[in-house]
């Protein structure tokens, strides 16, 4: 059976799991009202995903 050799130390065991980032959500403009929209998601200013009204939003426009 494999068994490791020598300790392992904190430092280098942590060293794995430096790089694990979180990343920025994806943002692209959506097409109806050219606002900024996550993307594959219904757009909440306008309520369009994919050319296609799926909710209606309530617009308060003051």
């Amino acid at each position: 059976m494999a068994v490791p050799k020598h300790k392992t130390s904190k430092q280098r065991s942590n060293k794995r799991f430096a790089n694990w980032k979180i990343a920025t959500p994806s943002l692209c403009e959506c097409p109806q009202c050219h606002e900024m929209k996550l993307t594959h998601r219904v757009c909440k200013v306008c309520g369009y995903y994919d050319g296609v009204k799926k909710i209606d939003v309530a617009s308060d426009k003051k």
